[in-house]
């Protein structure tokens, strides 16, 4: 160990002089050699120190310098900067550096009473109240935990040192009932006596992490609020989603790595456009959706597809935040990859390797790694039992509501199922996507709209009809539970084909060339006309352009449509039986004016719809927090909305000046790798910067409307360290996609325990 962790010699070379002596003396394990062979050994060994130039120092002290040295170098060894930064472990300085005097488990060797292992108070695979773990008779601990060395099983152990095995037995039990928790264990024995080495909270898998919980508790180790510390959000990830059954067997066959968009494990074939996908998924066949990037009309093929395969894009791009929702599987930004959409091929840039379309891959959407071949898939843990008693456990112990994003009654059952308490975001505008004609209709009142056609309105009832249905369905699922509509937010180019060539017109065969083509005859002008109204639309920097709040202003039929959709929606569903609560969200504020414009025009709609159909509908108009100055003159804002929702997306934007469909692939990387930041900010709330604007927004907005209701709906929502700044800042609520509503539920129960312990400790 000396000459490889401290001096840096690879252990094969020390591996090779072992495995050659063990042949030369006819023996299969290192027990089994005498003290000639082993004399014979450190000859060896120290001409492995000479063919490196190096030597073993006689001094001990020198050797312990050395050794501390190492200990604090390896603080910077790549696969400890890796460690840190998978369990995002930042504001650290370096490691401790433990000396303590040894202890031998190869001490008289061959005497049968000594040895050294590794044990688990319970099953970290399982949970199982079992020990779990190994050892080995005659040898040192570093070669049961290298894997050097083929162990015993724990259990062995029993009859090979009964009266050993018992007192390791009751001290590493009475080690659990003291740290109140599993225990992850090292042993040695020295010639028939027994030293703990060290203990430390055992690594768990979700399904073992759930029973551990809940059994410690049954058994009186733990009260129900320590169980509920005990289970990481991330261990409800693996409970909810399929996992590869072993990652590690996989190894040699990844092939590439993205970020790990979305969670869960996808085997399929290649399939390049969404029409294959749902062709393919029609047929029977599971299928992974591989493109450069992903639009909104993909969204079909998305849904078909068992997972999302992306050579660009980042955690929060079309793709991720697509697959975040349907619970899909995705690696995004793979940019290793060449995905050529037209050759239906994708090549791998940094070996060569070519995958055709029809070929096998998998995807592990949790680490974002792409792999060959089908590898072999478990299915999410059915244990019901346990994780509902825990979440009871759970929503008992929380303050803040977690809610939902959700655009179709299929998201709020899902969401409902998982413990969601109403809807925090729909998108109205991924309800246009949902098929082919509406996609049409769209386009036509868009292309209407912008020609002050006669046409316009005929398209708007088209597309007031298809949203009606929508927010039926959506209230018909929620029975009573707050449903949060958001008027129509995208800038609208949106909608239209991505012209591979804006300046061609239909001859030249352009996407947008044939659809002007198409509704020129509709609208009673020609393409050239329609189109030069359409290429209007796109603009430099659409994310701070025509969008949100500001398409209402410009556009009222749009909003009059959307609201009347909404009102007509409630007062049927209503008349069912059922009990209905729309919330009216307006986006991207940033005036007063803009809102009290829109909340004027929604509330003077509302109230046509009611007297005409005679049916009296309650409802709630807020804002989206989402631009600086609204979050900055939010008691302003306040005068007018009933409720308030942080966008944590856009306003994570606007606040730090980053694209977030840019910033993944230029710049955030070394960002985080260097420290400049601790995390990507898009995945964990910039808590000091846009943290700060809302915590002012809180302040300002309640100072004006002490009762004004207060969430958020970004992808923020779902992120366990984000959710604990919303509980602690005083937000009444977070939404997020419906696979991780019980992630949420344990977030917050988990912050508003730990907030009440601080409270307690001051």
């Amino acid at each position: 160990m000396f000459g490889d962790v401290v001096l840096g010699i690879d252990h094969d070379a020390f591996e090779h002089e072992i495995v050659q002596l063990k042949q030369r003396a006819g023996v299969k394990f290192d027990c089994e050699l005498d003290a000639s062979h082993l004399r014979e050994l450190v000859a060896a060994y120290k001409g492995v120190y000479r063919r490196h130039n190096l030597a073993l120092p006689q001094d001990p002290w020198e050797q312990l310098r050395m050794g501390i040295d190492a200990v604090f170098r390896s603080w910077n060894i790549p696969r400890a900067v890796k460690y840190r930064e998978i369990n995002k472990i930042t504001g650290l300085k370096g490691t401790a550096v433990n000396v303590q005097a040894m202890v031998y488990g190869n001490y008289n060797s061959g005497n049968g009473a000594s040895g050294t292992g590794v044990l688990f108070t319970r099953n970290p695979a399982t949970g199982e109240n079992k020990l779990y773990g190994e050892f080995l008779m005659d040898a040192q601990g570093e070669d049961v935990v290298a894997g050097i060395r083929t162990p015993l099983p724990i259990a062995d152990m029993s009859a090979i040192m009964p009266e050993i095995y018992k007192e390791l037995h009751d001290t590493v039990k009475g080690l659990e009932t003291h740290m109140k928790d599993m225990q992850d264990t090292e042993f040695t024995v020295q010639d028939g006596r027994l030293f703990m080495l060290q203990t430390r909270n055992g690594k768990r898998t979700g399904v073992a992490a759930l029973r551990v919980a809940t059994e410690m508790e049954r058994e009186g180790l733990v009260t129900a609020d320590e169980a509920v510390l005990m289970v990481e959000p991330r261990h409800l990830d693996q409970l909810l989603h399929p996992m590869f059954v072993n990652e590690k067997a996989y190894a040699k066959d990844v092939f590439a790595k993205g970020l790990a968009a979305s969670p869960g494990a996808a085997v399929g074939k290649i399939v390049f456009t969404a029409e294959a996908a749902e062709a393919a998924a029609k047929a029977g066949e599971h299928v992974i959706l591989c493109r450069t990037e992903t639009s909104p009309e993909d969204v079909g093929g998305m849904h078909a597809a068992e997972g999302i395969l992306t050579s660009r894009g980042g955690m929060t791009s079309h793709a991720a935040v697509v697959a975040r929702g349907w619970g899909k599987p995705c690696v995004c930004g793979c940019e290793d990859l060449a995905i050529d959409e037209k050759r239906q091929i994708i090549t791998v840039s940094s070996t060569g390797k070519e995958f055709k379309a029809g070929a096998y891959i998998s995807i592990n959407g949790t680490t974002g790694e792409v792999v060959k071949g089908a590898q072999p898939v478990a299915k999410p843990s059915s244990e019901s039992g346990d994780l509902s008693k825990f979440m009871k456990w759970v929503d008992a112990r929380r303050r803040l509501k977690v809610l939902t994003n959700a655009d179709t009654p299929e998201d709020a059952r899902v969401a409902l199922s998982n413990g969601a308490q109403g809807i925090g975001l729909c998108r109205t505008e991924h309800m246009f996507f949902a098929t082919a004609q509406r996609i049409a209709a769209v386009r036509r009142m868009i292309a209407a709209v912008e020609l002050h056609s006669p046409a316009a309105d005929e398209a708007l009832a088209e597309l007031q009809k298809y949203q009606q249905t929508d927010f039926e369905g959506l209230f018909r699922a929620m029975d009573g539970k707050p449903v949060t509509i958001r008027l129509l937010d995208p800038p609208l180019h949106e909608f239209l084909p991505q012209a591979d060539d804006v300046t061609a017109c239909g001859a030249c065969g352009s996407a947008l060339g044939r659809l002007c083509d198409q509704l020129a005859p509709e609208l009673g002008v020609e393409p050239g006309v329609v189109q030069s109204k359409l290429e209007a639309l796109r603009e430099t920097n659409p994310m701070l352009g025509l969008r949100g709040c500001r398409l209402g202003v410009l556009y009222p039929e749009i909003t009059r449509m959307q609201v009347r959709a909404i009102i007509e929606a409630a007062a049927n569903v209503t008349r069912e039986g059922c009990r209905v609560h729309p919330h009216i969200m307006v986006p991207l504020v940033a005036l007063e004016d803009e809102l009290t414009h829109q909340a004027k025009l929604i509330r003077e709609t509302a109230a046509e719809v009611v007297e005409s159909l005679g049916a009296p509908v309650e409802f709630k108009v807020g804002t989206m927090i989402e631009i600086p100055r609204g979050a900055l003159r939010a008691g302003d804002l306040a005068k007018t909305a009933e409720f308030f929702s942080f966008g944590t997306n856009d306003l994570t934007q606007t606040t730090m000046g980053i694209s977030r469909d840019d910033a993944q692939a230029k710049f955030l990387g070394y960002y985080i790798k260097h420290g400049i930041l601790a995390s990507d900010p898009f995945e964990t709330l910039d808590t000091v910067g846009v943290g700060e604007l809302v915590r002012i927004a809180v302040e300002r907005g309640r100072a004006t409307r002490p009762g004004i209701e207060l969430g958020i709906c970004g992808e923020h929502g779902g992120d366990p360290a984000s959710v604990a700044f919303f509980n602690d800042v005083g937000l009444d609520y977070v939404s997020c996609s419906p696979l991780r509503v019980p992630i949420a539920r344990l977030a917050a129960a988990q912050a508003a325990l730990r907030a009440k312990a601080e409270a307690a400790s001051k």
